[in-house]
């Protein structure tokens, strides 16, 4: 049986993640993967082949959260490199750097919102091909 491919990475206040091999994966893979994501009032987001969670964990507690499930899964981790950016002005996430937000929040954005940094936001989108 081939292993679901988890790629973390972690924002300040969430974490996503992106399977890498998705479509590979067996009926019942996806669903446990689903079932970890939906216990923990996440969004799995089939589009993009990624799930986010809204919660500030660090890549060991993940790896043990996972081990936990009895999900068979490869784990890898993805550093990003913080530059000065933008932050947002509005909502939930005010204060916070755009590179920052979790996917789910920037499929959001991406659907709703047409303020005065939609371009900002729209580079986000492109950098995390969402």
């Amino acid at each position: 049986m081939i292993k679901a491919n988890f790629i973390f990475t972690k924002y300040s206040k969430s974490f996503s993640v992106h399977i890498k091999n998705l479509e590979q994966l067996t009926v019942e893979q996806i669903q446990e993967i689903e079932n970890f994501v939906k216990v923990r009032n996440g969004i799995f987001d089939f589009n993009n082949y990624s799930f986010s969670i809204q919660k500030k964990i660090e890549f060991p507690e993940f790896v043990e959260l996972i081990q936990q499930s009895n999900i068979q899964a490869k784990l890898s981790e993805h550093i990003i490199q913080l530059k000065s950016q933008p932050r947002v002005g509005f909502g939930q996430y005010k204060g916070m750097q755009y590179n920052e937000l979790p996917d789910s929040y920037m499929l959001w954005l991406k659907s709703n919102y047409r303020g005065y940094d939609r371009d900002t936001i729209e580079k986000e989108l492109k950098r995390r091909k969402l």
